[in-house]
């Protein structure tokens, strides 16, 4: 009996929903930072076997949105719950509950379909007060299943797959089975390159930061010529994406360009330029230019 299913991973920024997905995949297809918010879109991420196929929707953190960008973002999780098979619900227990997680819960009450709630970074959380988390959450009895994991390192995360699978239906296989995401290539460059100035730029400027891809060709050799624009939202952090004499352009885009070699499997040559589009996170025009497609 073959099973499929689409599975929804939410929770609020940063308790390692992308790090799961990209664990479970094991391609780096969802960008993982240390600063909340990095996902911006659903990407369906696949993952297929002779058994079963799970299509994962990596959504954006739930927190409350102070622009257009946020609101997209929102709109994007929110439409992550409906016509799923299965809701995965993530949270830490390295500290209570707090207000985010509880709007979360609340609304996955009357949520559709099975729901396993995961309690990550348990690596990082002494046992004690993993075992008092599981305690507090006792009210939450809607859920089939409750398992704490470390989506980093892997811990527990095969009994997890092994839970999915067991909690899909017998279906068919929705995508080919060579294929691992419904987003193309371009979409992943972008997205390594913002990885990485999300991981290497000071705090104020990461999330005003958008990639697009200008040019991306494939000459005869079999190299690819990607020319790219990281827009930010002030002249001032303009130069500090720069840095002097460029050396922080140069780290990012070094750093990037061997993601992608591997993403790619080929040799690339990476040009990025730095472009100032003042508060373009609230320009639903240019927001929509850089593929946030469903802003009224």
């Amino acid at each position: 009996m073959f099973k499929s299913g689409f599975v929804t991973i939410i929770g609020r920024p940063n308790v390692g929903k992308s790090t799961l997905m990209n664990y479970l995949v094991g391609e780096k297809l969802s960008i993982v930072s240390s600063r909340p918010q990095t996902t911006r879109n659903n990407i369906q991420t696949i993952l297929t076997t002779k058994d079963y196929q799970i299509v994962f929707v990596d959504t954006p953190g739930m927190h409350k949105p102070k622009h257009k960008l946020g609101e997209f973002m929102m709109k994007n999780a929110q439409e992550a719950l409906k016509d799923v098979d299965l809701v995965l619900f993530m949270t830490t227990a390295d500290k209570e509950l707090g207000i985010g997680d509880k709007k979360i819960l609340e609304d996955l009450r009357s949520t559709k379909g099975k729901k396993i709630f995961i309690i990550n970074k348990i690596d990082e959380t002494p046992s004690e007060k993993v075992a008092e988390f599981l305690e507090s959450i006792k009210e939450y009895n809607f859920f089939d299943e409750v398992i704490p994991i470390s989506a980093s390192n892997g811990k527990n995360v095969d009994t997890l797959l092994k839970l999915m699978v067991d909690n899909l239906n017998e279906g068919p296989m929705y995508y080919p089975e060579d294929m691992i995401t419904d987003v193309n290539e371009r979409f992943v460059v972008m997205e390594i390159i913002r990885e990485k100035a999300l991981r290497l730029l000071s705090k104020e400027v990461p999330h005003g930061i958008a990639v697009e891809v200008i040019s991306m060709k494939k000459d005869e050799k079999g190299m690819y010529h990607i020319d790219a624009n990281m827009i930010c939202e002030k002249d001032s952090h303009k130069g500090i994406i720069v840095g002097k004499n460029g050396a922080m352009m140069k780290k990012i885009s070094t750093y990037a360009r061997q993601d992608i070699e591997k993403f790619l499997d080929a040799r690339v040559n990476l040009k990025v330029w730095v472009k100032v589009r003042k508060e373009w996170r609230d320009n639903a025009l240019l927001l929509k230019d850089l593929g946030y497609k469903n802003l009224k």
